[in-house]
This record gives structure tokens, sequence and C-alpha cells, in this order.
């Protein structure tokens, strides 16, 4: 009898070991689990150890809380231009509520990539082939708008998309090849175009410059050269006008009127017999021999002179 209460409470130990066993849950960090009572949502339990109902509470659906990314398969667009394309990309969502999650939809993230591919090619045939890799940034805003709308119901956010590759076909990557080549020969024709424009209006700046640089050292030169010879004038004058004075304050002095018909004598000769070098002909005055007359006429204009100067003094 005391063997088979053994046996029993034995038996009952174990089976609440497995109970308990079977009914305890931990949650790992950033996920959360649903929780039906009988069939019926219960709750949403987050992060923790917690402990279930036996045989009346279940795990009915485990979802992560950290974001996805999630590959796009690639598929055909057609441009504004009818040009076929090959698009593809990856999709990154978040779960924000779990229970929207698992009652709202039945796979929300097939139900989020084959509504990304339709939003996809709708934006693709807005817009022509040459737009398409220039608008990329515009096309991946505009999917993620319309995405999160959609998934907004099943408590999931869709954080951002983006395009890996878009691939025309050969013979439109070809033609692109052709224009993208012929733009940039073009760009060099106006390149060097331009660079030679600027090289002439270099050139004609700097012979404008050179010339107006020339004339202003000319008008420089003129100017210097006139006040030079102005100066050169002045000081002949100055010079000549010093030597009369001194001559004429020589003259007045005792001897002056003796030295003076000297002098006159003396040039009179020289220059008499300069003028006999210069030709073969010589006009001899007739009154050559009588120096003395020309000396005593020039002493007379003197004296005449001297006597002029006193009447203006005393007048």
């Amino acid at each position: 009898m005391e063997n088979t209460i053994f046996y029993a409470v034995i038996v009952l130990v174990i089976l609440a070991i497995i109970i308990i066993a079977k009914t305890a849950t931990v949650v790992p960090q950033q996920s959360a689990y649903i929780i039906e009572s009988l069939g019926k949502y219960s709750r949403t339990l987050n992060a923790g150890f917690h402990i279930l109902i036996p045989f009346i509470e279940r795990i009915a659906y485990k979802h992560s809380l950290k974001e996805r990314a999630v590959d796009i398969a690639e598929q055909v667009c057609i441009t504004r231009d009818n040009v076929q394309v090959g698009i593809d990309g990856v999709l990154y969502m978040q779960v924000m509520e779990a229970r929207l999650a698992s009652y709202g939809i039945n796979d929300y993230i097939f139900a989020i990539a084959q509504l990304a591919q339709t939003t996809l090619r709708s934006e693709i045939g807005k817009i022509d082939l040459d737009r398409t890799f220039e608008e990329r940034s515009s096309i991946n805003a505009n999917v993620v708008s319309e995405l999160d709308k959609a998934s907004a119901p099943w408590g999931v956010k869709v954080l951002r998309y983006e395009i890996k590759n878009i691939n025309p076909p050969h013979d439109v990557l070809t033609a692109m090849e052709k224009q993208m080549r012929a733009e940039r020969e073009k760009r060099a024709v106006v390149l060097t175009s331009e660079g030679v424009r600027d090289a002439k209006i270099n050139e004609a700046e700097g012979e404008k410059q050179r010339v107006i640089k020339e004339s202003e050292a000319a008008k420089l030169q003129q100017i210097n050269e006139a006040q030079g010879e102005a100066e050169a004038i002045l000081a002949v004058a100055q010079a000549t006008a010093e030597g009369l004075r001194k001559v004429g304050s020589a003259v007045s002095s005792e001897g002056g009127p003796e030295a003076m018909q000297l002098r006159i004598a003396e040039d009179y000769v020289k220059q008499f017999g300069f003028l006999a070098q210069q030709g073969n002909t010589l006009i001899v005055p007739a009154n050559l021999s009588d120096v003395s007359s020309m000396i005593a006429l020039a002493t007379k204009l003197f004296k005449n002179t001297e006597s002029d100067k006193g009447a203006v003094t005393h007048g």
C-alpha cells in the first residue's frame, strides 16, 4: 500500500513538472508572443518569463520586433517613353503592433513585397528613362509613402525602400553611351571655344593696357622735356641777364670804358677775320682803317644808355 502511494506521488510530481515546463514561457528581447485563450486572443507577451494556464492558453503567434530587410525581386517596369527596364530593390520594415500583424493580414511580408512591386511600376511609369537614374531618391520616398499607408492597419511600419539596380536593355544602354559620349564631346568643344575666347579677350585687354601705358609714358616724357626746355631757357636767360648786369657794373667802374673799347675792337677784328675764312669773296667796309670810330660809336651808345637809366631812376 505504501509503495502504491509512493509511486503515485512520484507520478504526480513528474506530471506537474511536465505541465510547468509546457506552460512556462521565456520571451526573448525584441520579441512579442500572441497568447490565445481557448482559440481567442488573450494578451501579448513582451520580453521576460511568463506562465500560461495549462490546457487553456497557448502561444498562437511569435513576432520579432527588430527591423527586417526584405529583398524585392527584379521586375520589368515600363517608363513613360515606353522603355522596359529591370529594377530590383530592398525593403526595410518593422512590426510595431504584434496583435495587428497576427490578425490584420495572413502574411504581411508577402503582401508588402507585392505592394512594393506594383507601386514601383506605377512610379516608373510616370517618368522617362533618363530621369530614372536621377530620381532614385524621389522614387524611393514615394514607394515608402504608399507602402506605409497600406501597412498601417497591419501593425507594420515601412521604414525605407532602396532601388538596387536599374537594368535597361542592351540596345538602350548602347544608345545611352553614345549620347553621353556626344555630350562629353560637346562640352569639350564648348570649353575649348570658351578658352580661346577668354585668351583673345585677355590679349586684347593686355594690348589696350600696353597702349594706354605707352601713351601715358609719352605724355609724361613730353611734359618732362617741355619742363626741362623751359627751365633751360629760363636758366640761360637768367645767366645772360646776370652776365649783362656784371658787364654793366664793370663798365661803370674805373677803367671800365677803356676795357669795353678794347673788347669791342677785339671782337670786331675777330669777326672780320672769321668772315674772311668762310668764302673766297670778301666785302671790305669803307672805313675798315677807322676802328677808332667804331669804338667811339659803341662808347657813345653805352653812355646814352647809362644816362637813360639815370633819368629813369631820378624820375
